[in-house]
C-alpha cells in the first residue's frame, strides 16, 4: 500500500490509483509503502527516479546495506521495535530514504510509532514542511516509543524481583525464570535498535539536507537520547542477570537443604537399623531373646542410637 502525507494535511492518506497509473503529488512530504507489491515498488522507483530495497535487502545487517548514498538519495535502515506492550517485542526492519522531496520509508509492519506520528500531525499539521523535517520527526517518535518499552521491560524486572528476594520458597521460580529470559530478550531488541538508530544519526548527520543548525541540534539531541537509554537498558540487563544468578542460587539453597535433611535421616537411622538388624537375626543361641527386659532393652538402644547422632550434629551446628 502507498501512503502519502502531503503539504497542509492532517493524515496519511492511502492511494487508491492503480499502481500503474499514480504519479507523485506535487506537495508531498511523506511516501509511506506499507508492505508494498512489486507493482507500487515499481511506481514510486518511477516516480521519484531511484531504486526502493526489497525486504530480503532490508534483512540484511552489513552496515553498508543498512546506511548508503545511490542516485543522490540518502537509505537508512533501522530495527524498530514491534509489539512494545507484550512480554516479549517483536523488532523489523524499517527504511527511510531521504531525497530532495518526500521521506519514503518502507516497511512491512506497522510498529507504533508510525501512528504515533500520524497522530501528532493531525494536532500540529504545521510540525513537518519538509522530508528532512519529516524523517526527524520520525525518529522522536521511535525514540519516545523505545523509552516507553524500556520502562515498561524495567518495571517488569522490577516487580519480579520482589518475588525472587521475598523470603520465600522457591515453587514457582520456573514460571519467574522464564519471565526473566523474555526481559533479557527484550533488553537485546532494545539495545539493538538504539544502536543501529545511533548509526542512522551519525551517518544522517553528513547528509547535506540536515546541515541547518535546527536539523544538526535536533539530530545531536536524538543521539544523546539513545545513549542515555542504551546506558538504561544495560543496567536493566544487568538486573536481569543479577536475578537469574540469585534465582537459580536460592533454588540450589532449598535443594541443598532438602538433602541435607535427607542425609542427616539417614545417618540418624542406621544405628538403630543395625541393631534392629541384629536382632532380626533368628540364631538359637540369643540370650537376650528368651529376657522378658530383651524388647524394651532393644528398643531403648535404637532410640538412644538414633538421638546421639541427632545431638552431634546439633553441637556441631549441621542442622
Amino acid at each position: 500500500m502507498i501512503r502519502v502525507y502531503r503539504s497542509g494535511c492532517t493524515t496519511c492518506e492511502p492511494s487508491t490509483a492503480d499502481p500503474a497509473d499514480w504519479t507523485l503529488p506535487p506537495d508531498a512530504l511523506w511516501i509511506d509503502l506499507v508492505a508494498p507489491t512489486r507493482e507500487e515498488d515499481a511506481a514510486v522507483e518511477k516516480a521519484l527516479g531511484l531504486s526502493i530495497p526489497t525486504r530480503e535487502e532490508m534483512a540484511e545487517l552489513e552496515a553498508s546495506s543498512r546506511v548508503y548514498r545511490e542516485n543522490g538519495a540518502t537509505y537508512a535502515t533501522a530495527d524498530i521495535i514491534t509489539h512494545g506492550d507484550a512480554a516479549l517485542p517483536g523488532i523489523e526492519p524499517v527504511t527511510f530514504v531521504l531525497t530532495d522531496g518526500p521521506l519514503v520509508t518502507i516497511r512491512y509492519t506497522d510498529p507504533r510509532p508510525f501512528s504515533m506520528l500520524t497522530e501528532k500531525l493531525g494536532r500540529e499539521p504545521a510540525l513537518c514542511t519538509s522530508g528532512p523535517e519529516m524523517f526527524l520527526n520520525l525518529m522522536e517518535v521511535v525514540i519516545d516509543r523505545a523509552s516507553d518499552i524500556l520502562s515498561k521491560n524495567a518495571t517488569r524486572v522490577e516487580g519480579i524481583a520482589s518475588h525472587v528476594f521475598s523470603g520465600g520458597k522457591t515453587v514457582g521460580f520456573a514460571k519467574l525464570i522464564t519471565k526473566l529470559g523474555q526481559a533479557q530478550m527484550a533488553t537485546a531488541r532494545i539495545e539493538q535498535s538504539l544502536a543501529g538508530l545511533l548509526r542512522i544519526f551519525a551517518f544522517i548527520g553528513i547528509d547535506e539536507r540536515t546541515h541547518t543548525d535546527d536539523a544538526r541540534a535536533h539530530l545531536h539531541s536524538l543521539g544523546r537520547d539513545a545513549d542515555s537509554l542504551i546506558a538504561h537498558n544495560q543496567s536493566v540487563a544487568a538486573s536481569i542477570n543479577f536475578q537469574l544468578s540469585a534465582a537459580l542460587g536460592l533454588i540450589n539453597i532449598e535443594q541443598s537443604s532438602i538433602i541435607k535433611i535427607f542425609s542427616v535421616a539417614a545417618v540418624a537411622f542406621l544405628p538403630p537399623t543395625l541393631i534392629a538388624s541384629i536382632y532380626g537375626m533368628n540364631f538359637r543361641h540369643m540370650p537376650e531373646l528368651s529376657q522378658a527386659w530383651g524388647y524394651p532393652a532393644a528398643v531403648a538402644a535404637m532410640v538412644v542410637s538414633a538421638l546421639l547422632p541427632l545431638a552431634w550434629f546439633k553441637r556441631k551446628g549441621w542442622l
